[in-house]
């Protein structure tokens, strides 16, 4: 039996991030439902609450997605309290965790404004709530970069000595939203966990700093902190970066000599061509075809670019690439394989053009469960692939 597919933007693929169909036939809404599932198993919600929000929006409809969430995370928060009153900390921070990741979820097709910051920062109080609540140890910390502050959570080993891994989204994660994709994972596997949100992420585009081509200069100020204030070791530090954070490590990678190793899911060398394609497909689509949430998500994907449109973003990255030739770290190259062709063309282009002496390509099919965009269907597997991988190289 076939699975059921999503459609593409004028019959062109090249840059699907989900080709399979789980519960919207809108498949932005579909992607990111998969994460919110995939978030379960590090303290988000459970299948049958995820399933019980999706039960309450309407396919495509923006307004619904964020009314549901907010409402479940209404729900949990005041559920989070009771257990609280009660002296039951831990069951508390539970509930708690799930009200944040429900509240993240809720601003994800929000315009930019006053609704979108009121939800991201109540979601920022709630995960800050939860960490305390579930006494996970957890500093927070500012790195001052260009005129701004680009914000983080830093989650130290028990041991010291312990390798930190460096996690980095892409265009529509919050740093925060890394810790139950990934960071949580890291953690229960004896890893010290840094997260940070760069220019053009979370909120930091509030401040005047959007996505840099230069990625590595505020990756560096970020490594600054980490040393300095936490004694991470560089030759023990690996980045990881994911979706157009795969550029980001790409970029790293050959312009961040002190990083101990890098993995990028997929590895974007040049997202010039990712943004041209975009374009093209949606200039080329039924101008009624998109969506309400498709539409307010690229809202907020230009925002956090500092772009009026698509053709500006296009203007501003032409010629914007990763040199391959400069990349003599480990290096770790993860493809999903209902990856668009963009993707895994840029991928596998990339792990061929690098001379490092370790580097590995994994690809993912169906059978791991982790085929999708930056293993969003099984976030699980990503961290086991990076983990013996690193266990290997170190």
């Amino acid at each position: 039996m076939s699975k059921p597919q999503h459609a593409a933007s004028g019959s062109d693929y090249s840059t699907q991030r989900l080709m399979q169909r789980y519960r919207f036939a809108d498949p932005n809404m579909d992607l990111f439902f998969l994460g919110a599932l995939g978030w379960g198993p590090a303290g988000g919600l459970s299948v049958g609450e995820a399933f019980h929000v999706a039960g309450q929006i309407a396919d495509g409809d923006a307004d619904s997605w964020t009314r549901a969430f907010e409402r479940q995370g209404e729900v949990l928060s005041d559920q989070a309290d009771t257990w609280l009153r009660r002296g039951c900390d831990r069951t508390a921070g539970e509930a708690r965790l799930k009200a944040f990741a429900c509240y993240r979820s809720a601003w994800q097709f929000v315009a930019p404004g006053h609704r979108f910051a009121t939800l991201f920062r109540f979601s920022q109080r709630l995960f800050d709530q939860a960490l305390a609540e579930l006494a996970i140890p957890a500093m927070s910390f500012t790195v001052r970069y260009n005129g701004g502050d680009l914000p983080g959570h830093f989650f130290p080993a028990r041991d010291a000595r312990a390798p930190t891994v460096l996690i980095i989204g892409g265009a529509d994660t919050c740093h925060e939203d890394r810790f139950l994709s990934q960071g949580r994972h890291y953690l229960d596997r004896g890893y010290s966990a840094a997260l940070v949100d760069l220019p053009g992420q979370g909120l930091v585009q509030e401040q005047g700093l959007h996505w840099e081509a230069e990625v590595e200069r505020p990756i560096a100020a970020v490594i600054d902190e980490l040393v300095v204030r936490f004694g991470v070791e560089p030759h023990r530090l690996a980045l990881l970066g994911m979706s157009l954070g795969g550029y980001f490590a790409c970029r790293a990678a050959a312009h961040a000599p002190r990083l101990g190793a890098v993995i990028a899911t997929p590895a974007l060398h040049h997202p010039h061509a990712l943004f041209a394609a975009v374009a093209q497909q949606r200039a080329n689509a039924d101008p009624a075809a998109p969506s309400e949430a498709e539409r307010r998500n690229f809202e907020v994907l230009m925002w956090k670019a500092g772009t009026a449109d698509l053709a500006d973003l296009v203007r501003r990255w032409a010629g914007v690439t990763a040199n391959a030739a400069d990349v003599r770290v480990p290096f770790l190259s993860v493809l999903g394989l209902q990856e668009g062709s963009v993707w895994k063309t840029q991928t596998e282009e990339w792990h061929e053009a690098i001379p490092s002496p370790k580097k590995r390509l994994v690809t993912l099919a169906a059978e791991t469960g982790a085929d999708a965009h930056c293993q969003g269907n099984n976030p699980l597997r990503l961290v086991q692939e990076v983990d013996a991988w690193l266990n290997e190289i170190w």
